[in-house]
């Protein structure tokens, strides 16, 4: 329970309307996209920094966690409170400080959804790169957290790659500003990128200056259809060598195609067993020859057809439905996001067969495949304790795999929980204890999302 004293507290310093105790009310708060379940004790809404830092610096005084969250649209437990203690909801915090076409900047705080970056973004002939397909519910704050990505990240790059600099809350309640309004800048360590990905473990971000990128003046797109996984896998490989490259590039295996195609027979011909989706942006000069280069590039043996799409958000239609559909066949899914090179994007789709078919777990995998990040869903029913069993063999056997393919376990979602069991797999005892060190500089304490990340 809560200390009467920390209530009265909290109660002081955050007024009513912005405080939740009662059970019902913090329940909203208990799960995210990974479905599990962990309820806080309490629930705050901070509106700015100084009531972001005095409410850490309370939670400091009596050794309470505090679990930083946004829409709670992540799918490896990052925003679920384990411990207990308070969750500390940034939703509230939604306001555009500023857009600044010239530097190409956006002042934004963190509570702000990825899509209205986008709206506010637009009339100036600007776009934030990053577009996860949780871009009508996350927020910017959560993309932060685990430098979200998204099918344009081929070409544009991640979350990382887009922020200029923070102004965060560290675990002892020190308000802190890191990097430069301006594009260059190389004063002191990088505590921007460092903070970015670190799923709230070393401060809260409260407000972030975001690096604009101009609109591309056209769009166009193909589609193309393979007779086997092997044949798109090969022209995955044959597109990526082109220097004029595609700006979005995804994947859908066989799977992905019959559960589309159960629900939308007209959207899919009934021989394709995996597609691509290509995406191409730039200047009306550049689209046609840099499509025909690509086009060559699709073109092998097991080629059925590749066609032209001139409007690219009919090019989507086919990726959006594949989520809810996952949820309607399979009471859980396994989601997990990991990265190879892409080179080696045959042989991770070999192995992935194969090891399914070893543990007889049925599977979906689909993703971004320019960037080498396949999102495999392995589909349980989890009230079947064999099939579980199987799974997390599967599972730990994959994460072997991509190792040994010299990938990284996670490219967008972030450890969280979910993955915590396993990242030893890929960061060895020095790297983890110095990453350690570094998450008790920031939070001596340890109440900043207590518990996420290491094993």
């Amino acid at each position: 329970m809560l200390p009467a004293e920390f209530i009265k507290s909290l109660q002081n310093l955050i007024p009513s309307d912005r405080l939740y105790f009662d059970p019902v009310d913090c329940y909203a708060y208990a799960y995210d996209n990974s479905r599990k379940f962990f309820p806080p004790e309490c629930v705050i809404f901070p509106l700015t920094t100084d009531e972001t830092a005095k409410t850490v610096r309370l939670c400091n005084q009596f050794k309470i966690p505090l679990t930083p969250r946004g829409r709670g649209t992540g799918t490896a437990g990052g925003s679920l409170a384990e411990q207990g203690g308070a969750t500390l909801s940034l939703e509230q915090m939604t306001q555009i400080i500023s857009i600044d076409p010239p530097n190409r900047a956006l002042v934004t705080e963190p509570g702000v959804l990825n899509e209205t970056i986008q709206a506010a973004a637009k009339p100036h002939g600007f776009f934030w790169p990053p577009d996860p397909s949780s871009a009508a519910f996350s927020t910017i704050g959560g993309n932060l957290a685990t430098s979200a990505g998204g099918p344009h990240a081929v070409k544009y790059g991640t979350t990382r790659d887009h922020v200029l600099g923070l102004t965060a809350v560290t675990g002892k309640g020190d308000i802190i500003k890191t990097g430069c309004y301006t594009t260059k800048g190389v004063v002191g360590y990088d505590l921007t990128r460092l903070l970015i990905g670190s799923e709230g473990t070393l401060a809260v971000i409260t407000e972030m200056t975001l690096k604009l990128t101009p609109l591309p003046a056209a769009k166009s797109g193909l589609v193309a259809h393979y007779q086997d996984a092997d044949s798109c896998a090969s022209a995955i490989v044959s597109i990526m060598k082109e220097p004029q490259g595609p700006s979005a590039l995804e994947f859908l295996d066989s799977g992905s195609l019959n559960l589309i195609r159960a629900r939308n027979p007209e959207l899919l011909p009934s021989d394709s067993q995996a597609m691509l989706m290509i995406e191409v942006d730039g200047t009306e000069h550049e689209i046609p020859e840099t499509t025909a280069k690509l086009l060559a590039a699709c073109q092998n043996s097991g080629l059925l057809k590749a066609v032209s799409v001139q409007n690219t958000a009919d090019l989507w239609k086919v990726r959006k439905t594949l989520s809810p559909l996952l949820r309607d066949i399979a009471p859980k899914k396994i989601n997990e996001d990991i990265v190879v090179p892409v080179d080696k994007i045959p042989r991770l789709l070999a192995g992935l067969s194969a090891l399914c078919k070893q543990y007889q777990i049925a599977n979906v995998n689909f993703g971004h495949a320019g960037n080498g990040n396949i999102h495999v869903n392995l589909l349980i029913d989890p009230d079947n304790p064999s099939e579980s069993e199987r799974a997390y063999k599967c599972l730990d056997q994959i994460f072997d795999l991509v190792i040994s393919l010299n990938g990284t376990l996670s490219g967008e979602h972030g450890i969280g929980s979910e993955k915590r069991p396993y990242i030893g797999k890929e960061l060895n005892d020095a790297t983890l204890t110095l990453m350690k060190q570094i998450k008790l500089t920031f939070d001596p304490n340890n109440i900043l999302n207590p518990g996420k990340l290491f094993p």
